[in-house]
């Protein structure tokens, strides 16, 4: 099945749940962090999704497979976030990360379906 946009592709519908999972989450910290943490945290997540939309766009396969190589390096970054959450004592991050490790599969399948 052939998708006429970006908003069609699983893989950026899932990432951008945890974009407003992550919004929701960043909500509960401490005002302290307005400018530290949680924008961090806000900005690596959009990335995310950013980066799967505007390498749907891309003509060549190694464009597309670049904007979703920076895709999961968005979603590293984001692993480490909610580990330092996590030790920070922000909140729990256990049931967060079962989505990016699901949008870094699919990544991944989609980054290999491009290569063959």
């Amino acid at each position: 099945m052939s998708t006429q946009n970006f908003q069609q592709l699983l893989v950026w519908q899932k990432a951008h749940q945890f974009v407003l999972k992550v919004y929701r989450f960043t909500e509960g910290f401490p005002k302290s962090e307005l400018y530290g943490l949680s924008s961090q945290f806000r900005r690596a997540a959009v990335s995310i999704a950013a980066n799967i939309a505007e390498g749907y766009k891309k003509k060549g396969t190694a464009d597309k497979a670049r904007m979703l190589n920076i895709a999961q390096g968005s979603l590293s970054e984001c692993h480490y976030y909610l580990l330092l959450s996590n030790d920070l004592g922000y909140g729990n991050t256990t049931e967060k990360e079962t989505l990016p490790e699901e949008v870094s599969k699919m990544l991944n399948a989609y980054i290999k379906k491009l290569s063959n």
